[in-house]
């Protein structure tokens, strides 16, 4: 018997996945219905909101793709794309340095996937897959343990989160967690995805605290729609080279997982409807 979890969950993704064909408008229009109007749309983060992992790349030195969540969304038939300032690489100070103001002031929706290379999560996974008890493992988890439960990592991510809504105080911030990097199987997924946990909880506990100062701040989760493709899986969305563990697409999503991860997630949790 297919457990109830799993079962809740394969009803939640193929109700995103519905959502998103749906939003894209492969439903049938009447010949003489207007056009909805198209939400002002901008998005900034890192390398997760640049695309990055999923060739081809419009920009070769921010890893911008056509395939990542920003380009997917700017298809959704009542949403327009009007600045991509994602980069990867780029920490919570880099986004800040780089708002692109004049597309902020016409705004009505806001993406934002940031805090993992604060956290320099990747060297983490660098240090800890191949030696998982070795010291600089232990000294990188313990560095973003401290990050994540001094409220050092919660601070910087409400005052960019503030300075956001004060240059746009009228659009909806729409801030995402990660995916687990490790399929449930793999013999290091407890400690690794504990990482994707800790992450998540900061960020989703930011959105909270500022949708109470602000209003309209929203958290959406996409660790439940990567269940089943993580590195290790069948059918993974998570990008892993084993002949290279420093190659730069590893552990980003590929182009199905911004589709049918992030995007799905978006969609089904309606980050792009406004309250």
């Amino acid at each position: 018997m297919e457990n109830p979890v799993v079962r809740r969950r394969h009803s939640a993704f193929a109700a995103g996945l519905a959502a998103v064909t749906m939003a894209l408008g492969f439903t049938a229009i009447p010949a003489d219905a207007a056009p909805p109007p198209q939400l002002d749309y901008v998005a900034l983060g890192d390398s997760y909101a640049s695309g990055h992992g999923a060739v081809p790349y419009t920009d070769l030195n921010c890893f911008v793709s056509k395939k990542g969540y920003p380009a997917i969304a700017d298809k959704l038939r009542d949403v327009q794309l009007t600045a991509n300032a994602a980069c990867s690489g780029w920490t919570m100070d880099q986004v800040l340095a780089n708002l692109p103001v004049p597309a902020l002031k016409k705004a009505e929706i806001v993406t934002l996937t940031v805090g993992a290379n604060d956290l320099n999560s990747t060297e983490l996974l660098f240090a800890c897959l191949p030696a998982p008890s070795s010291p600089e493992c232990l000294a990188a988890r313990t560095r973003v343990a401290t990050m994540l439960t001094d409220g050092s990592f919660a601070m910087e991510l409400a005052a960019l989160v503030t300075a956001i809504h004060t240059i746009a105080p009228d659009a909806k911030i729409v801030l995402t967690g990660y995916p687990y990097p490790l399929d449930p199987s793999h013999p290091l997924a407890v400690e690794v995805n504990s990482l994707a946990d800790g992450l998540n909880a900061a960020i989703a506990s930011v959105a909270h605290f500022t949708n109470a100062q602000y209003g309209d701040v929203q958290y959406v989760d996409v660790t439940a729609a990567f269940i089943g493709h993580g590195v290790g899986s069948a059918e993974p969305w998570i990008n892993f080279n084993p002949d290279n563990l420093r190659d730069p697409a590893n552990f980003h999503p590929t182009g199905e997982g911004y589709r049918h991860g992030y995007i799905a997630s978006l969609v089904s949790q309606e980050a792009f409807v406004l309250n």
